[in-house]
C-alpha cells in the first residue's frame, strides 16, 4: 500500500485528529462524557415518580439543555445510535465515532452510580433508578420498539440541524427533546424507553441488571443507522432540495400582477 492510500485511510478514519489540537477531540470526548452523565442522573432520577409524563419530561427537558450547553463542542449526540447514524452518513469518522460511545458510556455509568450513591437502599430493591426490561413483551417486539424509537430520533436530529435548514438551528435542542419525550411516553410502560445505549448501560451497571440487554444495544444502532440513511438518501436533505415558501411565492404573485397591470401581458 502506497504513502497516499495510507494517507487516505488515515483520513478517512479521522486518525489525524488524535494528534491535531485544532480538532478539539479531547474537548468533545469530555463534552460526551459530561452530556451523558447529567443525562443519565437527572433522567433517570425522574423515575423515582413513576409517573410517565414526569419521566419523559425529565428526558426530553435534560436532552435539550444539554444538547444547548454541549453542542456546539461535540455536536451533543449523548447517543451511541446517535453517533453511529452520524457515522453512516459520513458526519464523523470512524475513530472519533468509537471514542464518543467510550465516553458515552462512562458518563451514563458515572451520571447513574451519582445517582444511586445520593439515592436510599430501598430504591434499588424497587428499581427505581431507571433501569430498562420488558414488560410483557417478547424480545422482538421489545427489539422493534427501540428499533423505531431511535429510527424517528435520529431522523429529527438529522432535520432539525441540516445545515440547508438555518432556521431551525435555535430550536434544534428544542425539537429533538420533544421527540424524545414523544417516544418515552409510548415507550416507558413497555421497554423502559431506552433508546439510548448508554443511558441503557449506566442504568443497568448501577443495579447489576443485564437481562435482555442486547435490545439496547442492536435495536437503537440498527435504528438510528436506518433513521440517517432514510434522511440522507431517501428524504433529500434541505440544500439538495429547495422548497418554495411562502416569501417566495408572495413575490413571483406581486411580479406578476405588476406585468399584468403594465398592459404586457394578461390572464
Amino acid at each position: 500500500m502506497g504513502e497516499n492510500s495510507m494517507a487516505s485511510l488515515r483520513n478517512a478514519l479521522g486518525a489525524h485528529e488524535l494528534t491535531d489540537k485544532k480538532s478539539g477531540l479531547y474537548r468533545a470526548l469530555f463534552a460526551e462524557f459530561l452530556g451523558t452523565l447529567l443525562l443519565n442522573f437527572f433522567g433517570c432520577g425522574a423515575v423515582m415518580t413513576d409517573n410517565v409524563v414526569a419521566i419523559s419530561l425529565a428526558f426530553g427537558i435534560a436532552v435539550a439543555g444539554i444538547v444547548q450547553a454541549i453542542g456546539h463542542v461535540s455536536g451533543g449526540h449523548i447517543n451511541p445510535a446517535v453517533t453511529f447514524g452520524m457515522l453512516a452518513i459520513g458526519k464523523v469518522p470512524v475513530i472519533r465515532a468509537i471514542l464518543y460511545v467510550i465516553s458515552q458510556c462512562a458518563g451514563a455509568i458515572a451520571g447513574s452510580a451519582i445517582l444511586r450513591a445520593f439515592s436510599d437502599e430501598g430504591n434499588f430493591s424497587e428499581n427505581k433508578l431507571g433501569a430498562v426490561g420488558l414488560n410483557r413483551l417478547t424480545p422482538i417486539q421489545g427489539f422493534g420498539i427501540e428499533f423505531f424509537l431511535c429510527l424517528i430520533l435520529v431522523m429529527v436530529v438529522c432535520g432539525a440541524c441540516d445545515g440547508g435548514k438555518p432556521e431551525s438551528k435555535g430550536v434544534a435542542p428544542l425539537i429533538i427533546g420533544l421527540t424524545v419525550s414523544a417516544c418515552h411516553l409510548i415507550a416507558v410502560k413497555r421497554t423502559g424507553s431506552g433508546m439510548n445505549p448508554a443511558r441503557s448501560l449506566g442504568s443497568s451497571v448501577a443495579l447489576g441488571d443485564y437481562d435482555d440487554h442486547w435490545i439496547y444495544w442492536i435495536g437503537p444502532i440498527l435504528g438510528g443507522v436506518a433513521g440517517a440513511l432514510i434522511y440522507t438518501h431517501a428524504l433529500g436533505s434541505a440544500k439538495e432540495q429547495e422548497l418554495p415558501n411562502y416569501a417566495n411565492v408572495a413575490t413571483e404573485e406581486k411580479e406578476r400582477f405588476e406585468y399584468i397591470d403594465s398592459g404586457r401581458g394578461g390572464l
